[in-house]
């Protein structure tokens, strides 16, 4: 339950507008940082939107694998911009305005890509899994209905989860003058900020998040293990690579995916360390997108030859 302090103290009202604090650094480092963070977010951007166009133009990479792949390019590149600009803003000024609605858009959409790309993780491990542990029956457990199937169902349970806990929070009251110590509408921040009572919404993204992470860990690593299982039982060293290259740069992004968020949605807002929330949160909304097209752009062999191939297609376009 959230700690009624002195602002909210006969100061409760129908509050229009919240002030991002943002990130408390000197002054001479803003330009550095925000110079840093731009260049992160167009790079995330062009990367993503890459992968995307590479997947669509190529028809040798119009399998399951490649199609869970582009909506989780997707998902990035909506991610990012529901966050970056007003954060990158915020590095040049002292705070940065948000409406109310425009704070609570903007929790609902990240909230709502942030369980959509776990469900899709969590697909795509299930794929590897078919793919490595029965190829045979790969065409046929993988079909395109099915695989439309758990796309629409991740981006579903994503927006529906996300929309019960933003209409929680438009029940909560605030200060007159509320104040907002992140970069972004984060749920913890939104949580200290408001002067009600937050144990039900408290309880309830709680219980959400466990549910989801929980389906999603076990899915994984079920899956992980019988891959592991199944490679290790190949004969020779060359086709134990061969088959593990298929499934590392999904194992990559899981890891470093699952290991920053966990660490904030599995623990109750009063139990962080704001510097640590801050930090982590960086690291997921930040460095975690760009991650994404660099390991498919770089470990993948089928996307690196797709890639080359359209820019080779390219060139030769530009000289005729």
């Amino acid at each position: 339950m959230a700690m009624v302090d002195k602002a909210c103290l006969g100061n409760i009202t129908s509050v229009t507008e919240f002030q991002l604090l943002g990130f408390q650094i000197r002054p001479e480092l803003k330009p550095f940082l925000f110079t840093v963070f731009l260049t992160i977010y167009i790079l995330t951007v062009i990367g993503n939107i890459l992968i995307i166009a590479v997947v669509s133009s190529d028809s040798h990479l119009h399998s399951p694998m490649y199609f869970f792949l582009v909506n989780l390019s997707f998902v990035e590149v909506w991610y990012t911009t529901a966050i970056a600009p007003l954060m990158l803003s915020g590095m040049l000024t002292e705070g940065s305005p948000i409406s109310f609605s425009g704070c609570i858009s903007q929790f609902h959409i990240s909230g709502f890509l942030v369980i959509t790309e776990y469900l899709l993780l969590t697909v795509m491990a299930y794929d590897r899994y078919v793919a490595i542990c029965r190829p045979l029956h790969y065409v046929v457990l993988m079909g395109k209905q099915l695989c439309l199937q758990l796309a629409v169902a991740a981006w579903l349970t994503g927006f529906l989860s996300t929309t019960i806990t933003s209409i929680f929070l438009c029940m909560l009251q605030f200060s007159r003058q509320s104040f907002i110590d992140h970069f972004f509408c984060d749920f913890g921040s939104l949580i200290k900020a408001s002067c009600s009572d937050t144990s039900l919404v408290e309880m309830e993204v709680f219980v959400i998040s466990t549910v989801v992470t929980s389906v999603s860990l076990l899915v994984i690593i079920a899956s992980y293990i019988h891959i592991i299982s199944d490679i290790l039982k190949i004969p020779s060293s060359q086709g134990r690579h061969r088959a593990f290259s298929t499934c590392s740069s999904h194992l990559a992004v899981v890891v470093t995916y699952f290991g920053t968020l966990i660490s904030i949605y599995m623990v109750p807002a009063q139990g962080q360390s704001l510097n640590l929330n801050k930090a982590l949160s960086l690291l997921y909304t930040a460095a975690t997108p760009l991650f994404n097209p660099i390991v498919y752009a770089l470990r993948n062999k089928d996307v690196h030859k797709s890639l080359r191939t359209l820019s080779l297609r390219r060139t030769s376009m530009l000289k005729n």
